[in-house]
């Protein structure tokens, strides 16, 4: 049995994620992933879209031979050994030689970040994005959000109300600020998905 760190809510939406994912992305492609963490997600995309390359980061150096252990056991040639990467840095990846102009990503995926990151992220990211995608390219972030128009269950109010306890910086992002913010950088909604557990997932797309 694997000794790798696991993530409970990883495994139970990383299928619905995947379902998305093979509705709105092509057959193949090169994704660059933000904050792999355990790197459940990285492994189980890569091994179900094998047309795809999959690089998975973390900003965690901590991280990282967890992550790394995750791509060795999964052992497949498209999911590439992880790289260090703080959205915040400027350029990416934060270690290492740089990302060319050459080397660009049709998907940047980003996965339960902002509400536990400062604000200051969602701008990193969406410029990051805009740098780092080839046109036509895709940034996709999923997690819970806030919407002026739809009301909020009690365990999203529960959940950020925790969140800003723990870290006055954290906290549930309102979709309209995210959307601003990629606005900023030449990036447009493109796509909201409803998810399990009262997540979305959000498709961005060069305006």
């Amino acid at each position: 049995m694997s000794d790798l760190s696991n993530s409970p809510a990883a495994d139970r939406n990383k299928q619905p994620i995947l379902d998305v994912l093979n509705r709105i992305l092509s057959e193949h492609g090169a994704a660059l992933e933000i904050a792999s963490g355990t790197g459940q997600h990285a492994a189980w995309f890569a091994a179900a879209m094998p047309q795809w390359i999959w690089q998975p980061t973390d900003a965690d150096a901590r991280m990282l031979p967890a992550l790394a252990s995750r791509v060795a056991e999964a052992a497949l040639p498209t999911l590439r050994p992880p790289l260090l990467l703080d959205v915040m840095a400027p350029e990416w990846p934060s270690q290492g030689p740089a990302f060319t102009q050459e080397e660009k990503f049709d998907a940047i995926y980003c996965a339960n970040m902002l509400h536990i990151a400062p604000w200051a992220t969602c701008a990193a990211l969406m410029q990051g994005a805009a740098r780092h995608l080839l046109p036509g390219g895709l940034l996709i972030t999923y997690g819970p959000y806030f919407e002026d128009e739809v009301p909020t269950v009690p365990s999203n109010l529960a959940f950020d109300e925790d969140l800003r306890a723990r870290n006055p910086a954290w906290g549930i992002r309102r979709i309209e600020d995210v959307t601003a913010e990629a606005n900023r950088s030449g990036l447009t909604l493109r796509e909201r998905h409803a998810m399990p557990a009262n997540n979305l997932l959000l498709v961005f797309g060069f305006q």
